[in-house]
C-alpha cells in the first residue's frame, strides 16, 4: 500500500506521529522510498532522529546527509504557506497529525486554534490546487471534540474536516479523507500519565467530575484505524473506530489499586465534555459499519457514492454507551501495560 510512495507527516514528533512513522517504517505496509516529517519544534526532531540513528555522534554528523534518509526532517509549520508548499512537492500521501489539541490552551488562545487547525489544513489544500501537486491522498486525523463541539478545539477541528472534505470537489485528483477518534491511551496530554504521576507523588488524583466516560483507544489502534482509512476509504468519508469504554473514576480506582491516595472531584476544566461523542444524532443517519469502523458518509451530495445504508447506526455513538465493568477495564489496562510498576517511583519508569 505504501511501497516506494513519498510520505508527509506534519506534526510527526507527537505521539500518534511517532507511532504512525514507527509502523510505517516496520514494512507492515510496504516500505515507503521517503517519509517526511513536518513540525516546527526543532529539540523534538532531534530527538527523533538521534532515536532512530541510535547515535551519539555529535550534531553536525547526525544532521549530515539528513534528506538522504529514507526519514527526512524539516523545519517548518502548517501555519505557513511556503512551508508546506514547499514539503509537498514530492509526496503522494499526506498525514496531517499537526495540531492543538490542549482544550483549555485552545479555549484561551482561539485564534491559535484557528491559524493550526483551521489554516494549516487550508494550506495543504491550496498547495496542492494552485501548484497542481499530484498528491493522491490527504488524511485529516480529527477528533470526538470535532463531533458536536463545545469547545474551540473541537470548532476547529470540525472546520478542519469540512475543508478536507470539500476539497475533494476542488481538486478532484487527489482523495480526502478523515479519521475521528477520542482520547489516546498514554498519548501526550492525556489522562492517564497525569493519574501515573499523581499517584507516584503519593495523590490526591484529581478527576473532573464523577460521572465522565472515555473510549479507551491505544497509539497502535488509533493507526490502525488511519492506515485501514487509507486502504479502504472513498473520497470525503470519515473513519471511526468502534471502542469500549469506560468511567474515569473507574480507571482512577484501576490504577489506584490498593495504595492509601485519594481522589479528589475539581469541576469540568472549560469547554471540556462529559463524554466522548465520536457520531452524533445528524451524522447517523449516513454512518455505515465497514468492517470494525464506522464510516461517515460525506455530507456533500456530489460526494455521494449512492452505497446502500445496511446497517444505519440510528443514534448518536457516545461513550456512554458501552461502559465496561471494572474488572474488564482491569484487564483491559493490563492489556496495554499501563498499570504501575510497584517499584517505580516516576512516570519514566512505568512497566510500559
Amino acid at each position: 500500500m505504501f511501497s516506494n510512495k513519498t510520505i508527509l507527516v506534519t506534526g510527526g514528533t507527537g505521539s500518534l506521529g511517532k507511532v504512525l512513522i514507527r509502523r510505517l517504517l516496520s514494512g507492515e505496509v510496504g516500505t515507503p522510498k521517503k517519509i517526511i516529517v513536518l513540525s516546527r519544534d526543532e529539540a523534538k526532531q532531534h530527538e527523533m532522529r538521534i532515536s532512530y540513528l541510535n547515535s551519539k555522534a555529535p550534531t553536525d554528523e547526525v544532521i549530515y546527509n539528513n534528506f538522504r534518509r529514507i526519514l527526512e526532517f524539516r523545519i517548518g509549520d502548517v501555519r505557513d504557506f511556503h512551508s508546506v508548499s514547499s514539503a509537498l512537492q514530492t509526496v503522494d500521501i499526506v498525514f496531517n497529525a499537526a495540531a492543538l489539541k490542549q482544550v483549555p490552551s485552545c479555549e484561551y488562545f482561539p485564534f491559535e486554534a484557528v491559524q493550526t487547525n483551521i489554516t494549516g489544513p487550508e494550506n495543504i489544500v491550496r498547495a496542492i490546487r494552485e501548484l497542481k501537486l499530484p498528491v493522491e491522498t490527504v488524511v485529516g486525523i480529527s477528533t470526538d471534540k470535532a463531533c458536536k463541539p463545545v469547545n474551540v478545539m473541537g470548532m476547529t477541528k470540525a472546520i478542519q474536516e469540512r475543508v478536507l472534505i470539500t476539497a475533494n470537489l476542488d481538486c478532484p485528483n487527489t482523495r480526502f479523507i478523515c479519521v475521528r477518534y477520542g482520547n489516546v491511551l498514554a498519548s501526550r496530554g492525556s489522562v492517564i500519565p497525569l493519574f501515573h504521576e499523581q499517584i507516584l507523588a503519593g495523590g490526591p488524583v484529581t478527576i473532573t467530575t464523577p460521572d465522565m466516560t472515555r473510549f479507551l483507544l491505544s497509539l497502535d489502534q488509533a493507526v490502525d484505524t488511519i492506515l485501514t482509512a487509507v486502504k479502504s476509504a472513498k473520497r470525503g468519508e470519515t473513519y471511526i473506530p468502534r471502542l469500549p469504554s469506560a468511567k474515569v473514576t473507574d480507571i482512577a480506582q484501576s490504577l489506584i489499586g490498593n495504595r492509601p491516595v485519594k481522589t479528589i472531584i475539581t469541576g469540568i476544566r472549560p469547554g471540556e465534555k462529559v463524554h466522548e461523542i465520536l457520531v452524533s444524532e445528524e451524522e447517523a443517519h449516513r454512518t455505515i459499519t465497514r468492517g470494525k469502523y464506522y464510516v461517515i458518509q460525506p455530507i456533500l451530495p456530489e460526494l455521494s457514492t449512492g452505497e446502500e445504508k445496511k446497517t444505519p447506526l440510528g443514534h448518536e455513538y457516545s461513550s456512554n454507551d458501552n461502559i465496561m465493568s471494572p474488572e474488564v477495564l482491569l484487564k483491559t489496562l493490563k492489556k496495554f501495560d499501563l498499570m504501575i510498576n510497584e517499584n517505580a517511583v516516576s512516570h519514566g519508569e512505568l512497566l510500559r
